[in-house]
């Protein structure tokens, strides 16, 4: 169903199917949409590139479709869930987006994270493409103090009175908090205000240095300026990134994307 202020820009759908290599069933089900969640995140990197490049990020979907599909680059959260979103409501999937209070462990955050839910047979699944390092690869049921396993990782939903719904990673012998957002749903002028606060303020995470991240079925692979760390079957490698011309063709190695020297921040 879609919300009344929603963008109407329809979504080639089988050039979608085909960037993110998916060839199973389209209708509104659960099986469905961990398919599809779980395709996108492994095939389109997390990247804050055209953040450090000081350029305009856009979130209609018609620009996000071009960028992400056509171009074949990644994006950050607004981009990436605005464009699953997008596909998901194609395809008759009943969305509600909403922003959130990022942690991992530490202060909250304003509400910066844009996430989604997605209802199925009267039950409510997390969706997120977009988080970056550690998020979820397949969408989880939205049931508290139940811990959900995928893909070598543990996830839980915890309550707080003031917070709302609190999203947990097993970390070492306990968890720690990455986000937590309330049900109410956010406008599009509320994803592009975040959105221009992570891509333009001074103090903004994004753009303080590049950095492009994916994970596999078997754990996941993060360059950044200063390091490349790569994690399998739980051993992980980590080592120096020596300038700019090392970034550039372990970017394009590893996730297939051009590095345009001199890209950081304005």
């Amino acid at each position: 169903m879609r919300r009344p202020w929603a963008m109407e820009a329809d979504v080639d759908l089988d050039r979608y199917f085909e960037r993110i290599g998916y060839r199973g069933g389209t209708e509104p089900t659960l099986a469905a949409l961990a398919a599809l969640h779980e395709a996108h995140v492994f095939s389109i990197p997390f990247e804050n590139l055209d953040v450090c490049a000081g350029l305009p990020i856009s979130l209609e979907l018609e620009d996000l479709f071009e960028k992400i599909v056509l171009r074949g680059r990644g994006g950050y959260c607004y981009e990436m869930n605005t464009l699953f979103a997008g596909v998901l409501r194609e395809l008759g999937f009943r969305v509600a987006e909403m922003l959130a209070r990022t942690s991992n462990g530490g202060p909250y955050t304003a509400k910066l994270h844009h996430t989604m839910t997605v209802e199925i047979d009267g039950s409510l699944h997390l969706a997120d493409v977009g988080y970056g390092t550690d998020g979820i690869s397949s969408p989880l049921r939205l049931e508290f103090d139940a811990e959900q396993r995928q893909f070598g990782n543990v996830y839980r939903f915890t309550r707080d009175e003031r917070l709302g719904h609190v999203l947990e990673r097993r970390a070492g012998d306990g968890f720690i908090a990455m986000y937590a957002f309330t049900l109410e749903e956010a406008m599009p002028v509320d994803f592009e205000a975040a959105n221009y606060y992570n891509a333009t303020h001074p103090d903004s995470f994004f753009r303080a240095a590049p950095f492009c991240t994916m994970p596999t079925p078997s754990g996941r692979v993060t360059l950044s300026a200063s390091s490349l760390k790569i994690v399998e079957g739980g051993r992980v490698s980590e080592r120096e990134v020596r300038g700019e011309d090392e970034f550039a063709a372990l970017l394009m190695r590893h996730f297939g994307l051009e590095y345009r020297r001199g890209q950081g921040p304005r």
